[in-house]
């Protein structure tokens, strides 16, 4: 399997990951949603390289090889993964370390020089490969547990997939215990000449895509610590990994890793990577304890909304709750205080001027000079007597005591000018219209209550 191949079946397995994600969310409501279980962990770990997969094949020097050649090379690094199903997730891993390799047989091997084939300086008995860094986004698949009975599972198996990039530089020696080195290219990465295996940059390292495949084994050690076990293969399409080296050969390497996994977030909520969605569903639907507990919340709920709804009925519409209404069935549009009764409002004294009787102050929220919907009706009965008798009225604001005198001197006015404002919109003429503001002056109750205060934020009608 060429890295072409082991490129394209990494993309594959992502998208079919993505794309079956969906159908695993929706199955998750079942449980709850993710928001229930802690998704987030991050993990250390360090192992050893060696230059060769379990699959079959040859190395980069033409050798038959098998899993595990004597030199091995020192690995380490960190991940951070993101779980969104009990099946899948996204990992980032992040690694430095060496891979080693030899020539296993030396005899009858001239070794290759940079250009042509053969080493400068004697045949490459050996070489190291020194990864700067390599990161990978790795498609992450849980594969099964051990105890399909338990909501938690002490062992998860899983597999992984991705696509990474490593920064490396080969160096390769004449003698088996990497002395007396042969080819460096450090400080030459960068610029290929076409037709020729040597570079005229100046980077340190040259960059190689890969693609990582793997399997281990996750044990839950505590809530939050689990034990990472993994086995890695890395398929790259560098005939370099190693420095020169057959022209047909495509660079390999495998991870042996052990590392520790902190899960993130409260402990309060289950670990993803370990719960069980078959003991959760058991439990949902077939533990009588459970079951008992969600009918005695659901007439919690129920009891709950039934006071609510007592709490908030309202027949009068007065916006007092029939359950402290003290006056209940007040006609609609009266003035009422924090009881449900109407604000009785002092007898006026009706002018010589005065032709069609008294009409009741119109009333404001505290600090507000928007008209209540309450008002609408008194005020298109003055706005008819008007137009009708072609009549003139006057319209004086008035304040509580709360706030500066200049303020309530403005809010008073502007409160008379909203009345103007809607007998004009309602066909008065503007002319047959005075609107004043007297702030504080003449109130009609004390200041010194709510009650009070209420009664004196008003305007007063005057024909």
């Amino acid at each position: 399997m060429n890295y072409s191949t082991i490129k394209k079946t990494a993309v594959a397995a992502t998208l079919v990951a993505a794309l079956g994600f969906a159908g695993t969310a929706q199955a998750q409501q079942v449980f709850g949603g993710r928001s229930q279980y802690r998704t987030w962990s991050i993990g250390v770990q360090g192992g050893i390289t060696t230059p060769n997969t379990i699959l079959p094949g040859s190395n980069a020097f033409g050798q038959k090889v098998g899993y595990f050649q004597n030199k091995v090379g020192e690995y380490y690094g960190l991940t951070i993964r993101k779980q969104f199903s009990h099946t899948f997730g996204l990992e980032l891993e992040a690694n430095r370390g060496k891979i080693k390799t030899y020539n296993k047989a030396l005899d009858g091997f001239n070794g290759f020089e940079a250009n042509s084939g053969v080493a400068r300086n004697g045949a490459a008995r050996s070489a190291q490969t020194d990864v700067n860094w390599a990161a990978s986004l790795n498609g992450v698949f849980q594969l099964g547990t051990i105890d399909f009975l338990r909501r938690e599972n002490a062992v998860n198996f899983y597999a992984k997939v991705g696509l990474g990039v490593l920064a490396n530089n080969p160096v390769q020696f004449a003698n088996e215990d990497f002395t007396n080195e042969v080819y460096n290219n450090k400080g030459k990465w960068g610029s290929k000449v076409f037709g020729d295996r040597e570079n005229t940059g100046d980077r340190d390292n040259k960059l190689t895509a890969f693609v990582p495949v793997g399997v281990g084994a996750k044990f839950k050690l505590s809530e939050v610590v689990a034990l990472n076990l993994g086995y890695t293969m890395n398929f790259t399409d560098d005939n370099l990994l190693y420095g020169p080296a057959r022209t047909d050969y495509k660079g390999k390497f495998s991870t042996v890793m052990a590392g520790l996994e902190f899960t993130l977030g409260s402990r309060d909520k289950q670990n993803l990577t370990f719960a069980n969605p078959v003991a959760t569903m058991y439990d949902e639907l077939k533990d009588p304890s459970l079951r008992n507990e969600v009918e005695a919340s659901k007439q919690r709920v129920s009891t709950l909304e039934g006071t609510v709804n007592t709490l908030s009925a309202d027949a009068d519409g007065d916006g007092v709750s029939d359950k402290f209404d003290k006056c209940p069935g007040t006609p609609a549009g009266t003035p009422v205080d924090g009881s449900g009764c109407p604000i009785k409002f002092p007898e006026p004294v009706v002018s010589s001027t005065t032709s069609n009787g008294y009409y009741a102050p119109i009333q404001f929220e505290f600090d507000s000079s928007v008209l209540k919907t309450s008002s609408y009706s008194t005020l298109d009965k003055l706005a008819k007597e008007l137009r009708d008798n072609n009549a003139s009225v006057q319209l004086d604001g008035y304040a509580s005591a709360e706030g500066s005198e200049a303020y309530n001197m403005t809010l008073s006015k502007d409160r008379a000018n909203s009345v103007k404002q809607y007998l004009v919109n309602a066909g008065v003429s503007s002319s047959s219209i005075t609107a004043n503001g007297y702030g504080e002056k003449n109130p009609v109750a004390s200041n010194a209550t709510e009650e009070g205060r209420v009664q004196n934020r008003r305007v007063e009608i005057k024909k």
